[in-house]
Parts: C-alpha cells; structure tokens; sequence
C-alpha cells in the first residue's frame, strides 16, 4: 500500500462551519490533525474554491491557528516535477471534504488510515520523504 504523503483540503465546511462568504467556527480536531501530519511530513494544500480576496483570509486565517499549507489550490512541487505539467486537477493521496461521499464518517477514521498506512505497527516512517 502507499503511504498517504499529500492530503488535500477543503476550506468552507470543513476547516470551520460554512457561512461563506464570512469564515466560520474553526474544526480545531481536524486543524490539529493536520498540524501533526505536517509536523511528521505530509504535504498540505489548500483546496477551495475561494479566490482573490476571500482566498487570501483564509489563507490568513488557517495562519492565526498555525496551519500553514505547502500549496493552495495547485499541486505541490513534487507533483509538478513527476508529471511534468500541472493540470486542473489537484493531485493528493487523499482528499478532506464536507461534499465528500463519506462526509464525515471517513474524518473520524482519517489520522488511524492515515497512520496506519504510513508508520504500520512500528509508529515509524516506512521511508524518508524525497521533497
């Protein structure tokens, strides 16, 4: 199985309550979820719909939380240089979403997926990300 190393997402009902265009009560589990899976190597991006100006304070207001993201909407480095090219498509090994078809039920199984597919039972790294 490969290791889950891009997780993208999604800004507007799920890293805080959906009152677009204002920004919502902060999902504090999740955000600090993703702190940790930053903090043990995973790549972040950003994936909204927002743009210009309302993208710019979310953005900012992930910032006040200290979650900050290795790309926001378009695909990370690492991508660009695998594939050459970058599409419309962000690319990521999994996907953080409201309008997901799993909705929450697959947040609240997440961090064990994700670590389970990533440390094993050793709770260590299978193998060094190459950035």
């Amino acid at each position: 199985m490969e290791e889950i190393r891009i997780v993208a997402v999604d800004f507007d009902g799920t890293l805080c309550a959906d009152i677009y265009p204002g920004i919502g009560a902060p999902n504090l589990p999740l955000i600090a979820l993703l702190k940790r899976l930053k903090a043990e190597g995973c790549q972040l991006i950003l994936w909204t719909c927002r743009c210009g100006e309302l993208l710019g304070e979310a953005v900012e207001w992930c910032g006040k939380y200290h979650l900050y993201f290795d790309a926001v909407n378009e695909n990370v480095a690492e991508t660009l240089r695998k594939y050459g090219s970058d599409s419309r498509k962000i690319f990521a090994d999994v996907y953080i979403d409201d309008r997901s078809c799993d909705g929450y039920r697959t947040f609240f199984n997440l961090e064990h997926m994700i670590r389970k597919r990533n440390f094993g039972e050793t709770g260590l790294w299978k193998k060094k990300l190459v950035l």
